[in-house]
């Protein structure tokens, strides 16, 4: 994080994560998949399941054929997936994260951009950020479909700085998955994390700039540090 700390307190760019760190959305969707797999008698376990998160639909297609053979539907299964998650958030609703509209509200009159960039395809996250009304808050939104390679690569993020003409020097990111931290860290941002079903590592440690419980934290980390009155 040193090449951040050199050029000083300004941010230019806040980028925020959709999955597990906008919504509480991940332990959902491991219920999921669990019951998707589970019915094609597939079995999946949360080592493998935090493998995916963080993931784009490619690279989940990638690891899913490693680990259940080239024959494994992935495409009837994602379909399958879709309409069971839709279902249990028409049942159940889907949470937002703890402080995320006391962070969005606090940085409404900011001098600084808001994205997010999700490994979500681009209709979907559109679908689940309209339900609570989220898309005006920020300049742009990026999904797992309009990128080549899936975190941890930091293509998404550098994308985004690309469009919104930002320093990644000068770029905060918001991640609960450590995919998405690794992300961060090689685009040379400044990586914070929210933990979500995933504690950080000692390695995963050392490539964060900061550790928060939830987003209340790093409003108030925001309005002592970069945002002061």
């Amino acid at each position: 994080m040193e090449t951040f700390c050199k050029v000083g307190k300004l941010v230019e760019l806040i980028i925020f994560d959709m999955d597990g760190l906008i919504f509480d959305s991940e332990r959902l969707a491991y219920e999921v998949w669990q019951a998707v797999l589970g019915r094609h008698g597939h079995e999946i376990n949360f080592e493998f399941y935090r493998k995916l998160i963080g993931s784009n639909e490619e690279r989940i297609k990638t690891l899913c054929l490693e680990k259940y053979g080239k024959d494994f539907p992935f495409e009837e299964l994602k379909k399958e997936r879709y309409q069971e998650m839709d279902k249990l958030i028409k049942e159940k609703g889907l949470a937002l994260k703890p402080g995320l509209l006391e962070l969005l509200n606090f940085l409404k009159d900011k001098p600084v951009k808001k994205a997010v960039a999700t490994s979500t395809n681009r209709e979907r996250a559109y679908k689940l950020l309209n339900l609570h009304h989220l898309v005006p808050y920020f300049d742009i939104i990026l999904c797992g479909d309009e990128i080549t390679k899936s975190k941890p690569d930091p293509e998404i993020f550098l994308k985004v700085c690309e469009k919104l003409s930002c320093r990644p020097t000068k770029t905060m990111v918001l991640e609960d998955s450590i995919a998405g931290i690794i992300a961060s860290y090689n685009g040379k941002m400044m990586p914070i994390m929210i933990p979500d079903m995933i504690e950080p590592n000692e390695e995963v440690k050392d490539k964060t700039f900061k550790c928060f419980n939830n987003l209340l934290e790093v409003r108030d980390y925001l309005a002592e540090n970069f945002f002061q009155a």
